[in-house]
């Protein structure tokens, strides 16, 4: 994504995420694929489902690991904070607690949309930048923590202090930022997909997906499966459990 790792730096405004999906389709297109799936989790699946609303004629179909499917009425509810609505089951209700607390908690976001060029120091201090790195959200950050307490499962120390040193190489921390203070999309809430869509629940995710949401946001739902394990960052975490929602996803899809 522009701004992030080895890709380049944005030089202009305006790189959001539905101008990053349709230079996503030009770039398929000029490598030559006659058809092709989109996969993302975090910016990543603002990114696809967008790339799912755009609907070119060669994209199959996408598939998400943090679904934007939360109706926009829960969705306010749960930043305002204010008590479920009586009407949820008890998964819609367990997901609306999940949200509740992550919009407690998702300052790092708010700054980053509002005064992102005020993150200068990230690019002047690599303990800086590694320590606000991983406290990305809560459970992401006792997964990273368990890592260094020995615990052999999901991210290793290595892992963890490899993305820190992709950012500060690339001196990249700050044009990533710049992604929140572009996106004007809410980030749980249905795009308008129509595309076929395959959806995976990873049980540490910022909030589970009740199936009655997803099928609602996306109404080509193809796959919906809850797996064992697995957070926020799932294709860095869980890469084999990803990687078969993937084939189990798109199976019916393959021409």
């Amino acid at each position: 994504m522009p701004g992030y790792g080895f890709s380049g730096k944005p030089t202009a405004t305006g790189w959001g995420p539905e101008r990053i999906a349709s230079t996503w389709i030009t770039l398929m297109r000029r490598l030559g694929y006659e058809h092709f799936v989109a996969q993302g989790g975090d910016w990543g699946a603002l990114v696809t489902d967008q790339i799912g609303v755009q609907a070119p004629k060669e994209l199959l179909g996408i598939h998400t690991n943090m679904p934007g499917a939360i109706p926009e009425d829960i969705n306010l509810a749960s930043l305002s904070g204010a008590p479920a609505p009586s009407l949820l089951s008890a998964e819609e209700r367990s997901s609306y607690d999940q949200l509740v607390f992550f919009y407690k908690n998702v300052y790092y976001a708010f700054w980053m949309a509002t005064r992102p060029q005020t993150m200068a120091g990230f690019a002047d201090s690599p303990i800086g930048l590694a320590t606000f790195l991983l406290d990305h959200d809560a459970r992401s950050l006792e997964l990273i923590a368990r890592s260094f307490d020995g615990q052999a499962e999901g991210l290793s120390p290595t892992d963890i202090l490899d993305n820190v040193t992709l950012f500060w190489l690339t001196n990249t921390a700050v044009s990533a930022g710049r992604l929140y203070w572009e996106n004007k999309l809410p980030f749980f809430t249905p795009k308008g997909v129509k595309v076929p869509v395959a959806v995976s629940v990873f049980p540490d995710e910022l909030y589970q997906t009740p199936r009655t949401w997803a099928e609602k946001a996306y109404p080509n739902l193809v796959h919906y499966n809850k797996v064992e394990k697995g957070g926020h960052f799932a294709a860095w975490e869980q890469p084999e459990i990803l990687a078969k929602e993937l084939r189990d996803g798109f199976r019916s899809l393959r021409k």
